[in-house]
């Protein structure tokens, strides 16, 4: 099975009521392209959600049918929908503002299926993390399957009027709002915990095997001090219309289609166009991933020159590690679409999409001009890779230049020599760290007004946004609450990093701590507005190896609590606004998610030791088998003892790499230019630029399958330009939904191939050779080997 990767990668009914107006404070970069509101204040006067058609005439006199969710400062002169331009139309017109807080929340259904699919998600997640094809158990996965089981144990069961039993089992038709619940809490385990891959490289590599308290206390507390962190920063990471999460939008779209008005005729056609989409993309994703690879990328190019290595690297893409992909047509959703990732064709703002491509642009630019000049010694090693070099080329073996605890034997690195990267990886490197910096001041510089009248807004309870007017029905959890939460993660976290060996000093675990605070608040609004999740692991491992220099075993640890709190933070932020865009009440939302991720990690703990009793050399093993493999565990440990051990020669002062370290320091200048240029010239859209992004694209193309990223280019410009503009109504109703049925029905298919095709349930079935899956590249460019 190709790897399923992100295409862009290195994630009591108030209808009729009227809604609390959305007033701008201080408005930041607008979520979309055009940020021209055209209604009048006067107009804005006449709005009411819920219309009815009748009461929608067009100036000519025209009925205008099929508006129930527009209000009429959202009908130009024309007759025809205003474009969804910013993110209150996101959030007003594309998702529901109808709420029941008489909705059954806590059931024995709820409870049985959340805990069920949740422990479901974290085996088969931590199974996943030991195969050799890369599988996740996506979120749209779990939603469907979630629905299914509500539904057949709504349907199957008898009703409650047969009995208190009964009524206890099956008290009501399967509720929106317990599906909702059942997806946050199972969705938490459904990826391998970060403390996993941190004990697995203990076994491992360094024959340190914590006891189960040590770990389940380690897991609780690099897992939870990120939920507190959240709730502690709520009122301007979930509350404001500003806050959108673009990749919730469909997840949020699904959920309408499945739960409301499903008596209505339109309901009833948007849920009959999502089943299509999502079984006709199922049905699809077998050619292109089994059948007919070659449809993964078409290259005109490799067509026309079969014997180009240049021709191979700038239009080749349909392998790993191939080429660039410029130009390439993809046929294949997994990689065209988001892949279960943040950024998404059909949901990823315009502008999003505009900086990530310009980019990719620089991107290729940059690939193709090092290895032409022979920049960093590019020549000699393949042009996307990311293992070590010898200067020769070869391929650098670490184990010899370090002493059996893992610490650097600076004799053994005088014989070998310092390794090299591929220029295209160490370019990688560059660009997240630029976008670090760039992150910090671009959320400094345009967001700092929104977020402090956000923090504002909080403490008085009059936040605008309209769906947390509805969510003022809800007790809150208090803030107390979250503050214990820190505080007993920061004593677990404490108390097991002296238990559990891990050689990181209490002072440096405060320093990952304090990282991880500082950074989630400029993460999680720059992921939250635009979709685009900045890195920080890097960062994590840098501070880390300068702090406590020449040990991987302390940069492990320092990396899981630096980066994975942040990362924890972030997953807690966006349930906390999938619950306020659904009106599950946050306490419900706090308290699945923390079961969710209690009882998954503990059997990701059981799942992770399993596995490494009894495939030990296998896992350690280069190749592993067509079952079993350490891949994960390996690359993370080899990150680790990079940073750790090598990292004063690698990237210190007059070292080939220094100027990576020195990216964050530059990159925080990177958004200065466009700041100043918009206040001169407002009108030349230079606030739209998100430089972060165009930072990390810088090197977006230097691992995986690149031949999806012109098709999903065109796609992006479809959805969110051309449609988004000139077919407002479709684009409301079924963009979004179109995104959930192709992503569902994709990752659906990659989850059933894994285990009747790809060799997840042992047995590996291979397609035979033939004109569209040929023995070399898939798109017929020329197989470049080390010496070409």
């Amino acid at each position: 099975m190709v790897n399923i990767r992100n295409a862009f990668r290195r994630q009591d009914s108030v209808a009729g009521v009227a809604v609390p107006s959305l007033e701008q404070h201080d408005k930041p970069p607008s979520f979309d392209s055009d940020d021209v509101q055209k209604t009048n204040l006067d107009d804005e006067k006449e709005a009411a959600v819920g219309l009815e058609p009748e009461e929608v005439v067009a100036a000519d006199g025209v009925h205008k049918a099929d508006y129930l969710h527009v209000a009429a400062k959202d009908i130009m002169a024309n007759g025809k929908e205003r474009p969804i331009e910013t993110a209150e139309d996101i959030s007003t017109r594309c998702m529901s503002l109808e709420d029941d807080p008489n909705m059954i929340v806590h059931t024995f259904r709820m409870y049985f299926l959340g805990i069920g699919l949740t422990c479901f998600a974290a085996v088969l997640g931590q199974i996943f993390y030991f195969r050799p094809q890369t599988v996740y158990v996506s979120q749209l996965f779990l939603q469907i399957i979630a629905f299914i089981l509500g539904k057949t144990w709504a349907s199957v069961l008898p009703a409650a009027h047969r009995g208190r039993f009964w009524k206890f089992l099956n008290p009501c038709d399967f509720t929106l709002k317990e599906h909702v619940a059942i997806l946050i809490m199972s969705s938490t385990s459904a990826s391998s915990a970060e403390a996993i891959s941190v004990f697995a490289a203990d076994e491992l590599y360094y024959n340190i095997t914590p006891n189960y308290g040590v770990a389940i206390f380690t897991l609780l507390g690099s897992q939870l001090f990120g939920y507190g962190l959240a709730g502690l920063t709520r009122s301007f990471t979930v509350f404001p219309t500003y806050i959108v999460y673009p990749n919730l939008v469909p997840t949020v779209n699904l959920f309408d289609a499945l739960h409301r008005d499903k008596d209505e005729g339109m309901q009833k056609k948007r849920l009959r166009f999502f089943w299509i989409i999502f079984i006709a993309i199922f049905c699809w994703e077998w050619i292109p991933e089994f059948v007919a690879p070659t449809l993964t990328g078409i290259s005109i190019f490799c067509l026309a020159n079969r014997d180009s290595a240049w021709f191979t690297r700038i239009f080749g893409g349909s392998n790993g590690n191939e080429g660039l992909g410029m130009f390439s047509l993809c046929l294949d959703w997994a990689y065209v679409g988001s892949g279960g990732g943040s950024l998404g064709a059909l949901f990823t703002p315009f502008t999003t999409q505009v900086s990530q491509y310009i980019g990719i642009g620089l991107c290729c630019i940059i690939f193709c001009g090092m290895y032409a000049t022979n920049a960093w010694n590019a020549a000699q090693f393949p042009f996307l890779s990311q293992d070590l070099f010898y200067a020769n080329g070869t391929q650098y073996d670490q184990n010899t230049i370090l002493n059996p605890d893992w610490s650097l034997n600076e004799t053994a690195l005088e014989i070998q020599g310092i390794p090299w990267y591929a220029a295209s990886n160490a370019v990688y490197y560059l660009g997240c760290n630029l976008a670090i910096g760039a992150t910090l001041t671009h959320v400094g510089i345009w967001y700092w007004r929104p977020i402090l009248q956000a923090f504002k807004s909080y403490r008085d309870r009059s936040q605008p946004d309209p769906h947390y007017q509805l969510m003022r029905a809800y007790k809150e959890v208090p803030m107390w609450l979250y503050g214990a939460v820190m505080v007993g993660s920061f004593a677990c976290a404490m108390a097991t990093c002296y238990a559990g060996h891990s050689q990181l000093p209490w002072w440096a675990l405060i320093v990952a701590l304090i990282l991880s605070l500082f950074m989630f608040p400029f993460v999680c609004v720059i992921y939250a507005v635009t979709g685009f999740k900045t890195d920080v692991q890097q960062l994590a491992q840098m501070l880390g190896a300068a702090l406590v220099p020449g040990n991987s075993q302390a940069n492990l640890y320092f990396t899981l609590y630096g980066y994975n709190s942040c990362a924890q933070a972030l997953g807690l932020a966006r349930d906390l606004k999938l619950g306020q865009y659904t009106k599950l009440p946050p306490r419900a939302t706090f308290g699945v998610q923390t079961i969710g991720t209690v009882v998954g990690a503990i059997l990701q703990l059981i799942i992770m030791k399993s596995v490494i009793s009894n495939q030990r050399e296998i896992l350690l093993s280069v190749q592993g088998s067509n079952i079993w493999s350490g891949q994960q565990v390996q690359s993370f440990n080899s990150q680790a003892v990079a940073w750790g051990a090598l990292a004063k020669h690698m990237y210190g002062p007059g070292s080939t790499y220094f100027i990576i370290p020195i990216a964050i320091v530059i990159g925080l200048a990177v958004p200065l230019p466009f700041y100043f240029a918009h206040r001169f010239f407002p009108k030349w859209g230079f606030d739209k630029f998100v430089s972060p992004i165009t930072c990390w694209c810088l090197g977006n193309l230097s691992v995986g399958i690149n031949s999806s990223v012109f098709t999903t280019m065109l796609v992006g410009i479809f959805s969110q330009f051309y449609l988004r503009r000139y077919c407002a109504a479709w684009f409301r109703k079924y963009n979004f939904l179109a995104s959930a049925g192709l992503d569902g029905g994709t990752q659906f298919m990659a989850f059933v191939a894994s285990f009747s095709l790809f060799g997840a349930a042992g047995k590996e079935v291979t397609m035979k050779t033939w004109a569209l899956n040929p023995s070399g590249n898939y798109d017929y460019c020329q197989r470049l080997t080390a010496a070409s």
